[in-house]
């Protein structure tokens, strides 16, 4: 991994109306916390369920993706420290509008699809530890509106929140390590269940269920992508994102890995599957006197993290698009006193609100990851285009190798061959479809206008 010192005009960052906020380790611990979440806490049984009790495997298979992703955006971030993230990679790398609209428009969604997610998974069984006399889609509403809130009040008082709840939910983590760990010295776990798959045989079936459960558990890593819409709010990008981005995905996949080899020691994938809250099942099983409603209470901070942090992404990534003039100006509005994008911020808020009543845990995170997987594909393909565009600043430079393994891995998973149900691939199509239809809109809106919309 070299430094490149290109020769063309690029200026490393400059002025912006967004406060810079974010220091070297507020900017790790976001990342850690941004990937950190409803994924882990809420999916792990799902993934258990496609693939059995290997469950390490699909999360040491997407650790690896991730990284290689990982490099390709830590390279573009450093060579252009904006916010709007792939959606500008794709416009600077191809200069399709069009296809740049449809980018943005997808991980948008992704992020709002696993905020809903994360909305679910509050009031599925953590929730529901302490009371089952809410409706749940009531409790996912009213959760969505404070985090919008809270959002509404600043950047600094978002990350700092999230600062407060990535300590809970590595707590809650470690938690579940530690029991681990006591399960092997006092015999309790079962170690014959980590090599056993859900899929017998060693053919295609097998193949596709170590697919489908590593697309899934995917889920688990997205959010690293998000940090680099911090961009413009983040003190020294160009040398800050490199160090947080791959210190963030490395934390976090060895915490995924020896989560799951925990999980699948003390708990029967099976029971793990039907469970929406499959740490909780750890935790009883563990043989350790932990209070389960305390843990509850720590998964429940864990996946309002990550609901937080998507939703804060979202309207930075509208905030960004508007400026790029991909979304109407109007998203880029900014809260004079607070200095946040007010628009961007009540915009997405309700479209994560009209997603919680679209599926489950499962379907929703499944959701996020093709969207991303299909995102990170042209992203890695972006990076390769891209360094015929040299710029002034020395910024990281991945080796070649990386972006088109990333390219290849990410097509794979998003790709049939990770059986996947059809509802993942109708919900996506339905939201890109509502893509172009806004699409549609916006050029109608600037011709009207008597602007260039080439």
């Amino acid at each position: 991994m070299t430094t490149e010192t290109p020769q063309a005009s690029e200026t490393p960052g400059g002025d912006s109306p967004l406060k810079r906020a974010i220091g070297p380790k507020l900017l790790i611990l976001f990342v850690i916390g941004d990937i950190l979440g409803t994924g882990i806490y809420a999916t792990t049984g799902k993934v258990a369920g496609k693939v059995g009790g290997a469950l390490w495997l699909p999360f040491v298979i997407g650790f690896v993706v991730a990284i290689l992703t990982a490099a390709s955006y830590v390279e573009l971030v450093g060579k252009y420290p904006k916010a709007a993230g792939a959606a500008l990679y794709t416009q600077k790398a191809f200069k399709v509008p069009f296809l740049t609209f449809i980018i943005a428009f997808m991980v948008m969604c992704s992020g709002l699809s696993s905020a809903s997610a994360a909305a679910r998974a509050f009031s599925g069984d953590y929730f529901q530890e302490f009371t089952d006399a809410i409706p749940a889609t009531l409790i996912a509403i009213l959760f969505i509106l404070a985090l919008a809130a809270l959002n509404l009040r600043g950047v600094s008082e978002s990350v700092k929140t999230n600062v407060v709840l990535t300590i809970v939910e590595l707590t809650g983590l470690l938690i579940i390590l530690v029991i681990g760990a006591w399960a092997v010295l006092t015999g309790e776990g079962d170690p014959s269940r980590l090599t056993e798959f859900q899929a017998s045989g060693t053919g295609y079936a097998l193949i596709t269920s170590v697919l489908g459960a590593t697309a899934l558990g995917f889920f688990a890593f997205v959010g690293f992508e998000d940090s680099v819409n911090m961009a413009e709010e983040t003190k020294d990008p160009v040398r800050t994102f490199p160090r947080a981005i791959f210190i963030g995905v490395g934390v976090t996949g060895t915490i995924y890995v020896l989560v799951a080899l925990a999980s699948s020691l003390l708990v029967d994938y099976k029971t793990l599957e039907k469970s929406s809250g499959p740490l909780l099942e750890v935790v009883e099983a563990g043989g350790v006197a932990f209070p389960p409603k305390l843990f509850a209470l720590i998964a429940l901070f864990a996946v309002t993290n990550s609901a937080l942090i998507n939703i804060m992404m979202a309207s930075r990534l509208c905030y960004g698009m508007a400026n790029e003039r991909i979304l109407p100006r109007a998203m880029a509005k900014v809260l004079p006193q607070r200095r946040t994008p007010i628009v961007g911020i009540v915009f997405v808020s309700a479209l994560a609100i009209g997603l919680v009543s679209t599926g489950e845990i499962e379907g929703l995170g499944d959701t996020t990851a093709f969207l991303l997987l299909c995102v990170f594909a042209v992203v890695n393909v972006a990076v390769l285009v891209l360094r015929k565009t040299p710029v002034e600043h020395s910024h990281f430079r991945a080796p070649t190798v990386l972006p088109v393994l990333g390219a290849i891995t990410s097509l794979i998973l998003a790709s049939p061959l990770a059986d996947r149900d059809a509802e993942v691939y109708i919900r996506a199509g339905v939201l890109i479809a509502i893509g172009i239809g806004l699409w549609a809109v916006n050029k109608l809106v600037m011709k009207a206008g008597g602007e260039d919309t080439a």
